[in-house]
């Protein structure tokens, strides 16, 4: 079997959509927790499986686009090759021991630029899976190459929306009680879900932190969702940036445009967009109506942001 794991000059080798799952495996930029790459926990991999092929493993995703799931892999091999950390566990050994759940955790992390305020993005997948290769990494990447510090959440699938929220909180905690470490400034920061995610960055920014087992910390500044059902909402919410796809059947538009309307009411912000031609779980939207609706995501939290410098 062909594995591809070190350039010519010794580093862990850049991947291609025609490399193989055991490529990415086995690549050392991921030694330790290349697993938590993949969508399944427990679960039996194709290892010959292409990258370019990857979309196959996310059920409840679309356009999924091989060229940008690759992109953002060779972002974070970059910058092991640089010497820098991209993985962080958010749960302490002893945490793990209690419960071993918790080893299905953790951030991956995109540097921006030193003390830059840092976004945590949540994927979906139905809380059964975690589609970080497709809406997490790509986001991640596009996010940081504006300057912010971007960490991708790994939390525990097949527990449900509340171990999932927990995991968030903890993440968040995490952070702030590290920021100095990682070079994050911890003001104006942003929660960012799609699906799945979406629900738990929502329930975060409707009832704080601490509602969910983390620190007493303060809400993010903005919350940004893409294409989900959820309907929970405080009569106290950070402004929203919300997407969907027109043909969505798995969590229609209609149910979001119900609390966009209660959130405008009570006086919330709200920028909503809805995309023709798309169901549910575009990611990024490549090619698509949706194209570009994460940079549009960035500079309605920019607006928002405190600092005087963004605006």
């Amino acid at each position: 079997m062909r594995v591809e794991r070190h350039s010519k000059d010794g580093e862990p080798a850049h991947l291609r959509p025609a490399s193989q799952i055991v490529d990415m495996l086995g690549n050392p930029a991921f030694a330790g927790f290349g697993r938590l790459l993949l969508p399944w926990d427990g679960r039996a991999y194709d290892e010959t499986m292409r990258l370019g092929n990857i979309g196959l493993l996310l059920p409840y995703h679309s356009h999924v686009d091989p060229g940008n799931v690759v992109s953002a892999l060779n972002r974070m091999i970059d910058d092991v090759n640089k010497g820098e950390t991209i993985f962080y566990d958010f749960y302490t050994e002893a945490q793990k021991r209690e419960d071993p759940t918790r080893e299905n955790t953790g951030l991956f992390f995109f540097r921006g630029k030193p003390g830059e305020p840092f976004a945590v993005v949540s994927p979906g997948g139905g809380f059964s899976y975690v589609g970080s290769v497709h809406e997490g990494f790509p986001y991640a990447l596009e996010i940081s190459r504006r300057g912010y510090n971007v960490l991708v959440l790994r939390y525990r699938a097949g527990y449900g929306g509340g171990v999932a929220t927990e995991d968030l909180a903890a993440a968040i905690s995490y952070i702030f009680k590290n920021a100095g470490d990682l070079g994050v400034g911890t003001r104006d920061y942003s929660l960012w879900g799609s699906s799945a995610g979406a629900r738990m960055a929502a329930s975060i920014g409707s009832h704080g932190v601490a509602a969910f087992a983390g620190d007493n910390l303060p809400r993010p500044s903005v919350v940004v969702m893409a294409y989900t059902g959820h309907s929970d909402h405080s009569s106290n919410e950070p402004p929203v940036f919300v997407v969907a796809g027109e043909q969505d059947g798995i969590a229609p538009p209609s149910r979001m445009e119900r609390r966009i309307a209660a959130l405008r009411q009570a006086g919330t912000e709200v920028e909503y967009h809805k995309y023709s031609g798309l169901g549910h779980g575009f990611g990024p939207g490549i090619g698509t109506s949706a194209e570009g609706w994460i940079t549009n995501a960035t500079r309605f939290w920019e607006h928002h942001m405190k600092n005087s410098s963004h605006q």
